[in-house]
C-alpha cells in the first residue's frame, strides 16, 4: 500500500503539539480591525486545541495519526 500525501493546506494551518493534539489560529484578525475592542483582538491572536470531533479527520490529512 502506497504511503499517503500530507495535504499541505493542512499542514500549513494546524501545528502538533507534544502531546499529540492539534492548535490552530482563531479566524477573524485579517480585517475590519477598527470595530474590535482590544480585548477581542488579544483573545483572537491566541491559539486554541482542535475540537475532539475534528482531530481524528486533520491529523489523517496531516499525516500524523
Amino acid at each position: 500500500m502506497p504511503k499517503m500525501k500530507t495535504r499541505k493546506a493542512v499542514a500549513a494551518r494546524f501545528k502538533v503539539t507534544g502531546t499529540g493534539k492539534l492548535i490552530r489560529n482563531r479566524p477573524g484578525k485579517r480585517h475590519i480591525l477598527t470595530k474590535k475592542s482590544s480585548k477581542r483582538k488579544r483573545h483572537l491572536s491566541k491559539q486554541m486545541v482542535v475540537d475532539k470531533g475534528q482531530t481524528k479527520m486533520y491529523a489523517r490529512l496531516m499525516g500524523v495519526a
